[in-house]
């Protein structure tokens, strides 16, 4: 029996990329479970807020959602065989970051994707990753040589 691999998929909301990667690993019937974290904005700013009550200051607000959140991140990450990390166009995502760093501050293998012209920002984090790309086609191929072994030579 074959391994399944438990892959987190960190960084931006703003794009459909985790679908592309959903769509393709089932295309492809890659041995994979894919991990997230909750992607709509509002429901990661506001949980800790809506669960434990308005704490009257904003910087207590997101200090209490960032640590509500980090339970579910922390988890997956740990649990995780291989780490995704993607920053888009929109918005910095300092989150993302922070993920990649515990990711390889924990040993696990760490694939990052970009533009091209993030690659002076983020030339820490990419000196942290085993892999760095540019599309979703790159890391669906990474994915498909890491749990196969095999390349597609299509």
């Amino acid at each position: 029996m074959s391994m399944i691999w438990q892959v987190y998929l960190s960084g931006e909301i703003h794009t459909n990329w985790r679908d592309e990667i959903a769509e393709a690993v089932e295309e492809a019937d890659l041995p994979i479970v894919l991990m997230a974290p909750v992607t709509v904005h509002e429901d990661s700013d506001d949980c800790g807020a809506e669960i434990l009550g308005e704490p009257g200051s904003d910087f207590w607000r997101d200090h209490m959602g960032a640590k509500v959140n980090a339970i579910r991140t922390r988890t997956m990450i740990e649990a995780a065989d291989i780490v995704i990390v993607r920053f888009g166009e929109k918005y910095r995502q300092w989150n993302a970051a922070f993920d990649a760093g515990y990711a390889a501050a924990l040993g696990k293998s760490l694939i990052v994707q970009h533009p091209p012209e993030f690659t002076h920002a983020l030339k820490e984090v990419d000196g942290a990753a085993m892999a760095t790309c540019e599309t979703v086609d790159q890391v669906i191929e990474i994915l498909r040589y890491a749990t196969t072994g095999q390349l597609n030579r299509d």
